[in-house]
Formats: C-alpha cells, sequence, structure tokens
C-alpha cells in the first residue's frame, strides 16, 4: 500500500484557493533560495502545472498572488499535438488562466513547434526542458482511469516514458485519444522537488484508492508521482 499526505476540502473552490495560496508559497521560498550567494547555479524557478478542465480554477487563482513571476518559467506536464491555439491545447488554458494578472511576466515555455515530433526538433525541445529541471513545484491532475501528464494506461510509448533513463520529454500515442501527445517522462516528474496531485469527484477518488494499493506502474501511472522521493500531497474535494 503506497502512503501519501492527502488533504480534504469542503469544496471545490476552496481547494483551488488553498493549493494556489500553498503553491505561491513554494515559489517563493524555492526563488529565495536560489538567490543565496552559495548558490551559483540556476537561478529561475520551474514550475509545472496540468492541462484539462480541473485546474483552470486553480490557475487563475494561482494568477493573482504577488511573487517574482519573472523569474519563473512556466512548463505543462503534457500537451495535445493540435494547433498552439487549439481549444484542445494545454498551452491555450495554461495562457488564458496562468499567464496574466500578476503572473504575466512569467516565461512560459511551451511544445509546440513546427515539425515537433521530427527527431532533431523532438531534441531540442527536450534540451530546452532538461535546462530547468529539477521542477521546484509540481502539480499533477489525475483521470479516472488512473493516467497523470499523459501517462496512460498500457499506452504505446508509455514503456519507454516509464524507463529510469527515459529522455525529459516523450512522445505517447494514447489508445482512444483523438490526437498523439507529448509528456514528461517518469524521471522529469518523479525528480520535482514537491509534488501536488489535484484531484475532484468521487470516480476520481475511487481511482486513487485503487492507484494507492500495490501493483505495476504500468496499470495506474499517477504511481510515478504517488510513490516519488519528494513531498507528495493530494488535494482532494468532490
Amino acid at each position: 500500500m503506497i502512503e501519501v499526505a492527502r488533504q480534504d476540502y469542503p469544496d471545490r473552490d476552496t481547494l483551488m484557493r488553498n493549493l494556489a495560496q500553498l503553491v505561491a508559497d513554494q515559489l517563493r521560498a524555492a526563488h529565495a533560495t536560489k538567490q543565496r550567494p552559495e548558490n551559483e547555479g540556476r537561478r529561475r524557478v520551474t514550475l509545472a502545472v496540468p492541462g484539462g478542465t480541473t485546474p483552470g480554477p486553480f490557475l487563475a487563482a494561482l494568477s493573482n498572488f504577488e511573487l517574482a513571476w519573472e523569474h519563473v518559467d512556466v512548463i505543462a506536464t503534457d500537451e495535445r499535438m493540435v494547433p498552439e491555439y487549439s481549444d484542445r491545447a494545454n498551452s491555450k488554458l495554461i495562457r488564458e488562466n496562468l499567464l496574466r494578472n500578476a503572473a504575466i511576466d512569467a516565461r512560459f515555455i511551451h511544445y509546440h513547434a513546427a515539425g515537433a515530433f521530427l527527431e532533431p526538433v523532438l531534441a531540442a525541445m527536450r534540451e530546452r526542458v532538461s535546462e530547468r529541471l529539477p521542477i521546484d513545484v509540481l502539480v499533477l491532475g489525475m483521470g479516472a482511469d488512473m493516467h497523470t501528464a499523459s501517462l496512460f494506461p498500457d499506452a504505446p510509448g508509455l514503456a519507454e516514458a516509464l524507463a529510469d533513463d527515459a529522455p525529459t520529454l516523450v512522445r505517447v500515442e494514447p489508445a482512444g485519444q483523438p490526437e498523439a501527445r507529448l509528456t514528461l517522462s517518469a524521471p522529469a516528474l518523479r525528480g520535482a522537488e514537491v509534488i501536488h496531485v489535484l484531484i475532484t469527484g468521487e470516480d476520481k477518488l475511487a481511482a486513487l484508492d485503487a492507484a494507492l494499493a500495490d501493483g505495476p506502474v504500468a496499470e495506474a501511472p499517477v504511481r510515478v508521482a504517488l510513490t516519488a522521493p519528494c513531498p507528495v500531497t493530494v488535494h482532494y474535494a468532490a
């Protein structure tokens, strides 16, 4: 049985506001740590966030917090390979909900590029992400099928994404999904400094209970995050 911290909230609005406050505080702390004279490496802070419909209110709430956004790099946990401003693009959701208000000066590292599946282009995108690792604060969603990011159970490309030596970004083609995707790999996700898993609804709570049971990661890819060596908290509201 996997053990993780879990925070339950009385409603979704409270969840989104409180998680936004917590993430803002953690971003401030990460930025302050990296500005110390003894830390001569990467000075910028990396925030990784999910797409989909559930995290929209969280991202919107986070956009209002004052912090050194000009020193924050924002990356998506995954992206559908659709036009950049398609309604199905995670980048569109992130731009419209997070990259505004106080957060307008954050730097967004998106995955859209002509020929993104051509190896030279994909290699350049992987390098761009690698330069921003480890992720300082990682927020993930989870589907009722126990997928997270675009790590879908038994999807073509999943084994490569779960491998210990996987590149930072991996192409996957989930069955039943209308397009291929790029996703952060298991090593990139598990290397985060802190992880938050955001879930809502009784169906996802049931999926969480199943994912916390012992079993192969390929059957419940969210176990990649739930078993990470960093602090992991599940945030839930019905």
